[in-house]
């Protein structure tokens, strides 16, 4: 019996000679649904990598769930590429265990809408593979070298490549670094959302009602002191930083609590959560979470 299946146990796993066991992960699993969310919210750096690979870039593989009726399954393909319309093409890279319709080696095409996941492999690194990440993140830390060394590849703690724009919460905690890193502070104050972070701290407020003209009075105060820190302190430099985001945490609909891990050059390391809020022209950053 393989690794993961001693951890994991035997119906959930399927043992495949000569390659890592594969991992059922229950669908209501959190960390393997935020996992496959990921993937398809940073697909759009793989297929830049895709179509211009760089010489230590040496695998790209992308996983896709693969349909028999009502049984599912999710099967790594290799050697993939897109076409004009955004489909996906690939050769299957493993063989299947439940699905009967592929079989390994078979050339298929499938929707992007059933890509669960990518990954590349730089250098021995893997960039990507959220869904790998996620079951190494659910086994024993004794356990995790061993697990590394079954896959054959070195995962570190990650990067994460949103795109910098207000589409996610992720990408909008970007956008603001980003007008720090260019010192533009026009740009900055139009990433935060200082009415949601108004309204945040008069509820914490005994004895006040922060009805709408008040929480508008503290939303201006807010931002005036947020410009007047901005440009007299020094400016914070996100610019050589790598950043990765592993967790999301919906408080409301419109208000979610993201956590960022950002590496410095030095190997130094800080963990920090930021509000988040959706407004009517996109995500856009509240503040530092107590």
């Amino acid at each position: 019996m393989g690794l993961l299946s001693k951890i994991f146990g035997k119906k959930n796993v399927a043992e495949r000679k000569g390659e890592p066991d594969m991992v059922y992960v229950p669908n209501e699993d959190e960390r393997m649904n935020w996992a496959i969310e990921k993937a398809r919210l940073t697909l759009w750096h793989f297929e830049e990598s895709l179509k211009s690979p760089q010489e230590h870039q040496s695998y790209f593989s992308v996983k896709v769930r693969i349909m028999d009726g009502e049984i599912g399954e999710h099967i790594w393909l290799t050697e993939p590429h897109f076409d004009e319309e955004g489909n996906l093409f690939g050769t299957v890279g493993n063989d299947p265990v439940d699905v009967k319709t592929v079989k390994l080696d078979q050339k298929i095409g499938v929707d992007r809408d059933f890509i669960s996941d990518w990954m590349i492999i730089e250098g021995g690194r893997l960039v990507g593979g959220y869904t790998l990440r996620a079951i190494r993140d659910g086994i024993p830390d004794k356990d995790k070298t061993d697990f590394d060394q079954s896959i054959g590849m070195y995962i570190d703690e990650g990067i994460d490549y949103f795109k910098m724009d207000n589409t996610t919460p992720e990408g909008a905690i970007l956008c603001l670094e980003n007008a720090y890193d260019e010192r533009d502070i026009d740009k900055a104050v139009s990433c935060k959302d200082f009415y949601t972070e108004a309204k945040l701290m008069l509820q914490k407020m005994p004895n006040l009602d922060g009805d709408d003209d008040m929480i508008k009075q503290t939303a201006e105060v807010l931002e005036l002191s947020f410009v007047k820190h901005t440009t007299e302190a020094e400016w914070p430099n996100f610019s050589t930083l790598k950043r990765a985001f592993p967790l999301r945490e919906k408080i409301t609909d419109d208000y979610w609590v993201i956590t960022e891990i950002c590496w410095y050059p030095d190997g130094g390391k800080s963990v920090q959560k930021l509000g988040t809020s959706k407004t009517a022209t996109g995500w856009k950053v509240v503040g530092l979470v107590d």
